[in-house]
């Protein structure tokens, strides 16, 4: 336990923010034209609803395997396992929001575009509506699609070091209160573990609804690949 209460969140959660931000764009936009191929039928909104389904139940899953690790009675256990889950949760939440954005049909290859859009999901519609209020003035609802339509880049870079402190501040420490709770034995950290997950799951999906509005209706650009046979729905966080 000692050296849970050693574990810095904050510099963590910095650090595999900004390397999910470089690594899951092109698995973000891999994974929707796959899923495209191998659901043709599907509407935007069903592979918003698909993509729902598995992020919730991916964090879920992974904060009860690093909360069932504290089982064992030894802290090289639990905190590796803890730091882990910290890190797959946010490659998840990353990789989910850019997922929406691509089914939105958003163009995000400027990173600091991104990044505005990724950490205003994390942190809330309220708080990054607040953020970028200051910087362009009254924020029009689902001012996702705006960060690659309309907002200039010098007002993106003001807002990022308005936004990203908070982020930092605000995810990190609910991460870090997490993985003090997953230490707790006997599986009750287990129960910490997937519920606080899917708790702030549920957090990041109905705060890119608010930023980035209702799915399209339909697709602008059909996919013509032919249907990959090989674990079709499955959905890839890579590690770098």
């Amino acid at each position: 336990m000692a050296e849970a209460k050693k574990f810095d969140s904050k510099a963590l959660v910095k650090a595999g923010l900004n390397k999910a931000l470089d690594s899951q764009q092109p698995v973000a936009v891999a994974n929707v034209a796959r899923l495209r191929r191998v659901h043709p039928d599907e509407s935007p909104a069903e592979l918003i609803a698909y993509m729902n389904k598995w992020y919730i139940g991916s964090v879920s899953a992974t904060g009860v395997g690093a909360g069932a690790a504290a089982v064992v009675p030894n802290g090289f256990v639990q905190v590796p396992a803890a730091l882990a889950d910290l890190l797959t949760h946010l490659e998840a939440s990353v990789l989910y929001t850019l997922s929406v954005a691509e089914i939105h049909g958003l163009d995000l290859e400027d990173i600091e575009r991104r990044r505005l859009l990724v950490t205003g999901v994390l942190v809330g519609n309220s708080a990054s509506t607040q953020v970028l209020e200051k910087v362009i003035g009254r924020a029009a609802p689902y001012w996702g699609k705006k960060v690659v339509q309309a907002i200039p880049m010098a007002a993106i870079d003001a807002a990022n070091k308005l936004l990203g402190p908070r982020f930092i501040t605000k995810w990190g420490t609910k991460q870090g209160i997490l993985v003090l709770g997953k230490q707790v034995p006997l599986m009750i950290g287990a129960a910490i573990g997937g519920g606080g997950n899917g708790l702030f799951g549920w957090f990041v999906v109905k705060s890119a609804r608010k930023i980035l509005g209702p799915a399209p209706e339909a697709w602008d650009i059909r996919s013509d690949g032919s249907p990959d046979d090989e674990n079709p729905d499955t959905i890839l966080v890579t590690n770098g």
